[in-house]
């Protein structure tokens, strides 16, 4: 993904960005990947949810110094409203998100 148009992409007005960073070889990506597709279920409307190869755009990774995998970022017109790396169980990241995105809607 080319550096612009993320940065389109997590600035947009309208509604957040989660961006999940990722790596296809990595063993605890692979266990948030469908909680990641149940909160963008669960928020549909409300939260664009985007994956981030960190192998394929090391630039992006970089440029919020993405140090550990998975790695979730929730952005609201280009601003950071939430960061955690690592595991999210499911039930605290759709609280977490519902808190955030109550707070931007």
């Amino acid at each position: 993904m080319a550096k612009k148009s993320f940065q389109e992409l997590i600035s947009a007005p309208g509604m957040p960005v989660l961006v999940d960073f990722y790596a296809d070889w990595c063993g605890p990506c692979k266990t948030m990947a469908p909680v990641i597709e149940q909160v963008a279920k669960t928020h549909a409307g409300k939260l664009k949810v985007i994956k981030i190869n960190v192998d394929n755009n090391q630039a992006v990774s970089q440029q919020y110094r993405i140090q550990g995998i998975p790695t979730l970022i929730l952005f609201h017109q280009g601003r950071i409203l939430w960061r955690q790396s690592g595991v999210v169980p499911a039930h605290q990241l759709n609280q977490i998100i519902g808190q955030q995105v109550a707070n931007v809607v």
